[in-house]
């Protein structure tokens, strides 16, 4: 190992390895730090892409990132595992040892030693203790998790256009629980996922007769989070597309196949899928004795460093930062992640020249819902009046997908963005809409 600061980043996702690209370019390059990425993946896909995975509009090995090829290309290392416990007295991290898909060991249990540490391993889905969850539904936490669940939507399609076609009823009843953006987004892609493959020859099953979407949400409205009145628009085109909204629904209990509510409903479920809402890793409850949240979130200080170890900083979802003149912390967003990544690459040269360390300032530009090929609503905030305003439809769209854009950026730069663009739209219009499989 390089004499060299050693920065080590916990966690790939959007704000992990954007740090890590650019730390390497800036430090890694020139000898001035050792960058050490650790994700427990060797791949990285954007988190806000797995609903598009788990609808099959998307298809993950097209986009997908390998760490491993990012690391030679940005002069940083990476290293494969989970994070198993941290020793902050030694400064070493300890990984879990990595099974390849028999269980047998690949890698070893191990320890990496750090100078600075970064902890970026963001959320995961908060099942709030409701029996059945773990067994009977579907998470959308990592792209294996949206893969299963395409592929047992085709499967279940293909099942129901058998079973009408002889005479059965071939309906297929699929409860999304959570009307957060990741469960309003998939009910959408989902709703054009099963017209798709109608189209492909499943000619027994009209869908708008045999596939009920249902989606359950606990709070009063949908997206609760956002504008009333954005809530109010998603509701609109829900309901344009038959989907069934219960909103204050809390759900008991998730059955092989049904879905319970307090109230007492019951809803038949041959899928269940749970998005209602996130909580970071049992890890880092009580690591190293840092201080957390009730959602296992680490309380950080304004320049982003642990409240109780300056060496040790978090971002992105699993960091509780705080927010000045907001009673709530950041909110876990892809572009507080980006924000964060950002900040952390000024933090760690001013650190480097022994330089006090300066407070990091969230810009809120706005939330934006993708409803697939049927509309995109959301605000964006003014950047002379600081107001929201409304947006919708085709300006929405490219708005929305700027937000992928940028990260792509800050990973490949604009040559080698402009040119996935060019490539991914050639390509496009020899695929069918949706994977097939």
């Amino acid at each position: 190992m390089s004499s060299a600061h050693h920065i080590v980043i916990l966690g790939g996702g959007a704000g992990g390895l954007e740090l890590a690209t650019r730390l390497g370019d800036r430090l890694g390059r020139h000898g001035r730090a050792a960058v050490t990425l650790v994700d427990r993946s060797p791949t990285h896909l954007w988190k806000p892409l797995l609903h598009e995975v788990a609808a099959g509009s998307l298809d993950r090995h097209a986009n997908e990132l390998d760490y491993l090829a990012q690391a030679r290309w940005h002069h940083f290392t990476f290293a494969q595992g989970a994070l198993e416990g941290l020793d902050r007295w030694k400064r070493e991290v300890a990984l879990a040892p990595v099974l390849d898909e028999a269980g047998a060991e690949v890698i070893p249990r191990r320890g990496i030693r750090y100078d600075t540490l970064v902890i970026a391993i963001g959320s995961e889905s908060n099942s709030f203790n409701v029996p059945g969850v773990t067994e009977h539904a579907f998470l959308l936490d990592s792209p294996d998790q949206a893969d299963r669940l395409h592929r047992r939507v085709v499967s279940a399609c293909l099942r129901a256009n058998y079973r009408a076609g002889d005479g059965h009823d071939g309906r297929l009843d699929v409860v999304i629980v959570g009307g957060g953006a990741t469960g309003v987004e998939l009910a959408a892609e989902l709703h054009n996922t099963t017209r798709v493959l109608a189209g492909y020859g499943l000619q027994n099953i009209d869908p708008d007769r045999y596939v009920r979407l249902t989606l359950l949400n606990a709070d009063a409205r949908i997206l609760a989070a956002l504008p009333e009145r954005i809530s109010e628009a998603t509701m609109d085109v829900l309901r344009s597309l038959g989907v069934d909204v219960r909103n204050s629904a809390h759900v008991v209990e998730v059955t092989p196949g049904a879905v319970r509510t307090k109230a007492g409903d019951t809803f038949p479920a041959a899928i269940t899928v749970w998005a209602a809402g996130i909580r970071c890793a049992e890890v880092l409850r009580n690591l190293a004795d840092l201080e957390t949240n009730r959602l296992n979130q680490l309380l950080v200080t304004g320049t982003l460093q642990t409240t109780r170890d300056p060496d040790v900083f978090a971002i992105g979802d699993c960091a509780a930062c705080p927010w000045p003149g907001h009673a709530t912390p950041v909110p876990p967003r892809a572009q507080a992640a980006h924000q964060q990544a950002s900040h952390l690459v000024r933090t760690m040269e001013r650190r480097l020249r022994g330089e006090a360390l300066s407070p990091f300032r969230y810009r809120d530009f706005g939330s934006l819902v993708s409803l697939g090929e049927y509309s995109t609503v959301g605000t964006l905030m003014g950047f002379v009046s600081g107001k929201s305003m409304r947006v919708e439809g085709w300006f929405a769209r490219l708005m929305y997908i700027s937000l992928y854009k940028m990260h792509l950026l800050a990973l490949h730069g604009f040559v080698g963005v402009a040119l996935d663009t060019l490539s991914r739209a050639l390509k496009r219009s020899t695929e069918p809409q949706v994977k097939l499989h």
